[in-house]
């Protein structure tokens, strides 16, 4: 991807889907936009830098400038919450070769360190791998500046993967929203370093997930039309092109738009069942957290909230039945579900049963995601809650150690 990256990324990441729209958000010719986002943006003036900052929440090296001498440049006015700074900033680029250049090797050792956090992510605690990625992000960072070439190119691509896992744990494990964006930003900052529009693809559908969670669809569709956009770009395959469907079938979901989110998921069965007579589910080695499986597991819960209990459970409890043991994340939010589809049905005994058996597996591994499904269920089991059942969940709720892990996170 040619041109000034950091300013492109931030701007699809701020909202701002054209030049033109964020031109007109400060007022200038959108010729001007362009010429920032060129190979070698001019210096804005120092209203304009202010402006920038605030609207796109870095300062001006992280959007790609590079202040002549003499200039300060501009800070965010305001950090908000989808603005915080991460540790690990992306370096601008040097106007002239580094005095330490790493040999092409480091780029694979670089990646083999992020491909060995991927794996660790579905057995590790959150709170335990989080740091260690983030220290990876910061390695990353600086190798950079001392790689040239296909090389940094490797490296980019690498850095991006560590910054989206790092976003996914913060937003799934630690239900940390406000963290989250800021450093699916920085991821997407690298994947344009590395142009790598399958990567931008998947980073920009997670941060869908940040609006769409909280019930802003506005926000979520406007990150999944860029999403979609990166994908053909990048001649996405199928599998990924399902996997948007699903996110986006989420995010409408959590709107309030089942009947639009029960479509999008049909469509992306279709695209994989397509995919599969045509030989084509090939998908990149980074995503790994998709399968059909996982996509019947989005289709129960949205069966679930479209009130349709009978489908659901039948869904779920498939969806369960193929998990594989290294899926016990997953698993926790199929129980949460399944015991939601219980709870609706007024079975509370059967409800419980499904809640303790996620609170047992939170108890091995954590995972806020699931946690958050378990809170929901008690909630609706309020009419039933001088029962024994409910309150033998209780118990296991309030124990020790989830009431720990639920505070730490």
């Amino acid at each position: 991807m040619p041109g000034n990256v950091r300013l492109k990324s931030a701007r699809v990441a701020a909202g701002y889907a054209s030049q033109r729209a964020l031109a007109d958000a400060l007022g200038v010719d959108p010729r001007q936009v362009r010429r920032w986002e060129s190979d070698n943006p001019p210096w804005p003036q120092a209203p304009i830098q202010k402006e920038l900052t605030r609207l796109l929440g870095q300062d001006m090296r992280a959007l790609g400038f590079t202040p002549p001498e003499g200039h300060e440049p501009a800070s965010p006015r305001r950090q908000s919450p989808a603005n915080i700074p991460v540790e690990g900033s992306l370096p601008v680029v040097p106007s002239h070769p580094p005095t330490t250049m790493q040999p092409p090797s480091v780029a694979e050792d670089f990646a083999a360190v992020t491909r060995a956090h991927r794996r660790m992510y579905w057995s590790v605690a959150p709170a335990t791998l989080h740091p260690a990625a983030l220290a990876h992000t910061t390695l990353g960072c600086a190798l950079l500046s001392e790689t040239a070439g296909e090389t940094r190119r490797a490296v980019a691509a690498a850095l991006a993967e560590t910054y989206l896992l790092a976003g996914r744990i913060e937003f799934f494990d630690l239900r940390l929203p406000d963290s989250a964006g800021p450093t699916l930003l920085r991821a997407l900052q690298a994947a344009g370093e590395a142009d790598d529009h399958l990567l931008g693809a998947a980073i920009l559908a997670h941060t869908a997930f940040i609006p769409g969670w909280s019930g802003d669809r506005e926000a979520a569709v406007e990150r999944m039309v860029a999403a979609r956009t990166y994908a053909r770009r990048g001649s996405a395959p199928p599998p990924l092109m399902a996997w948007l469907d699903a996110v986006e079938a989420e995010c409408e979901t959590r709107c309030g738009n089942v009947r639009t989110a029960l479509h999008l998921l049909q469509h992306a069965e279709d695209t994989l069942a397509a995919a599969s007579h045509a030989d084509g589910e090939a998908m990149p080695e980074w995503m790994d957290w998709f399968s059909r499986t996982r996509l019947a597991a989005f289709k129960g819960n949205t069966q679930l909230r479209a009130g349709h209990l009978p489908q659901a459970r039948t869904t779920l409890l498939g969806v369960l039945d193929e998990l594989p043991p290294t899926e016990a994340k997953q698993a926790t939010v199929v129980l949460g579900d399944l015991a939601a589809v219980e709870a609706a049905a007024g079975r509370p005994e059967a409800a419980c049963e499904f809640a303790r058996r996620a609170l047992e597996q939170l108890e091995t591994t954590w995972y806020a995601t699931g946690m958050d499904r378990i809170r929901e269920v008690r909630r609706a089991l309020a009419p039933h809650q001088h029962e024994q059942c409910v309150r033998d969940l209780d118990e296991r709720l309030y124990g020790w150690t989830t009431t720990v892990s639920a505070l730490a996170r």
